[in-house]
This record gives structure tokens, C-alpha cells and sequence, in this order.
């Protein structure tokens, strides 16, 4: 695969570059338990098919926006994602694209990355005591 091929590849999956750093860079600021929590819908979300860049990048972006209010209103992750965050997860990224094959060990990883971020020790938001 050729550069141009693989950079071609890489922005149909994730998007422009630059959104996909500002992204990130919204992520690295979550509390540590929603950062997780983030970061496990990510890695579940690549097996998606995307249907093109922009709207993969607006998947992730909203994403963030929602872990940043969650976070900030001191929501938990179960009130986010539910009993079931592979149900949760595919009912968002239904919005976005056409969705893909997802393999059962991503399923089962989702599931246990999304229980471990439940138990992290969740940290207490800017100005409260």
C-alpha cells in the first residue's frame, strides 16, 4: 500500500488529521474513568465501516462532546452507556454510517473495558470539594 493509499485510508477512517487531534486532545482531558470509557467505544467503533471521513469525525467528536457533559454533570458511565455498552455503542454509530461486522471478542472487550472504567476510582471535578 502506497503512502498515498494508506493516508487515503486513513481519512476515510478517521477523518481529516487535524479533527481527529483536536479529538484526541479532548479525550486526554476527560476524567481518567471516562478517558476509558472513551477510549474502549473508540477501539469498538473502528470496526465500523465508515461511509466517509467527515462523518466518522463527527461520530468521534460527538462522542467526546458527550463523556465532556457527562463528565462535567458528574453523570457515571453507566448512566451514559447503560447495562448493555455494545447496544449502546451500535445504536450510536448507526447515526453515522452503515456500521460494520464487529467481531465477539471486540464485544466482550467493549463490555469488560467499559465494566473496568466503572470501577475506576472516578476523579472529582474542577471546583468541588
Amino acid at each position: 500500500m502506497s503512502d498515498a493509499e494508506k493516508s487515503g485510508f486513513i481519512s476515510k477512517v478517521i477523518g481529516p488529521k487535524k479533527r481527529w487531534r483536536a479529538y484526541k486532545a479532548r479525550v486526554k482531558e476527560l476524567p481518567e474513568n471516562h478517558r476509558t470509557a472513551v477510549e474502549a467505544i473508540e477501539r469498538y467503533l473502528m470496526h465500523f465501516v465508515p461511509t466517509d471521513g467527515d462523518s466518522n469525525a463527527s461520530m468521534f467528536e460527538d462522542l467526546a462532546d458527550l463523556f465532556e457533559q457527562a463528565a462535567a454533570d458528574g453523570r457515571a458511565i453507566r448512566e451514559i452507556v447503560g447495562e448493555d455498552p455494545v447496544e449502546f455503542v451500535d445504536a450510536f454509530a448507526q447515526n453515522y454510517s452503515e456500521g460494520g461486522y464487529v467481531p465477539a471478542r471486540a464485544r466482550k472487550r467493549l463490555t469488560d473495558d467499559i465494566a473496568r472504567a466503572e470501577d475506576a476510582v472516578p476523579e472529582k471535578p474542577e471546583g468541588t470539594a
